[in-house]
Order: C-alpha cells, then structure tokens, then sequence
C-alpha cells in the first residue's frame, strides 16, 4: 500500500507539474500575442503617418522601413511608432518572438508579418502554421 501511495502520488506531482508548464507556455504566448497586436496597430498608425507626411508609403525591406521611421527619408521626418521597437543588429523591427517582421506595401494598404512563436514563416496550409498576418 505505502508503494503503491508513492508511485501515485509521482504520478500527481508529474501531472501537476505539466499541466503548470502548460499554462505557463499558454499564458506567454497570450501576452506575446497581445503585445504583437499593439505593436502591429501602433506600426499601422505610424505608417499611415508616414504616407500622410511623406507623401507615400517607406520603400524597401523591414530595415529600410525602420529607418525611413526613424527620419533617414526625403523630409528628414521622425514618425514615433508607439513604445519603442526592438531592432536587430540589421535594423530590422522584430516580432515578441525574436524574429524580424516582414513589412508588404500595396497602393492603399500594408500587410505585416510575424513568423509566430515557431520562429519560422509556415506555408498556411502546414498543420502547425502559427504565423501572424495583419493587414489595415
């Protein structure tokens, strides 16, 4: 009896302890998720600044995008886009998870784009595609 109480009380603690990793795991990606949809509607609003003050959309590439931002454009113009941006060592503005944002311009909208908490841009018909896709 007393081994049997031992095993099933192991058995409880382990159970236990992943269901917390669980959660835990769940309630980062919440918070990432969150801070990816402020940051994104921040970036939005910044962009639209932009074109307004600019006169069109920033030209390029994530990097380039993050500079024309940062007043390196035709009007010397500083566009402040909500709190500050994480950059990597290229200049490029990075997703919650660490990965640089992927930045599409058409005639009258923008399209960004963040590899998820996979770290990696999933083709949307994979099974565990988790990117994130926003458009204004």
């Amino acid at each position: 009896m007393k081994k049997f109480l031992i095993a099933f009380g192991l058995v409880a603690v382990v159970t236990g302890l992943g269901w917390a990793s669980h959660a835990w795991s769940s309630l980062q990606i919440k918070a990432r998720t969150a801070k990816f949809n402020e940051d994104v509607e921040n970036l939005f609003i910044g962009l639209q600044k932009f074109k307004e003050v600019v006169g069109n959309y920033p030209l390029g590439g994530n990097a380039e995008v993050a500079k024309a931002l940062q007043g390196h454009n035709g009007k010397n113009v500083i566009i402040l886009v909500g709190r500050k941006n994480e950059l990597n060592e290229k200049g490029e503005m990075l997703d919650p998870w660490g990965t640089p944002l992927r930045v599409y311009f058409s005639d009258n909208g923008v399209l960004i784009r963040s590899a998820g908490p996979n770290r990696r841009f999933d083709d949307s018909t994979a099974m565990d595609a988790d990117d994130f896709i926003r458009s204004n």
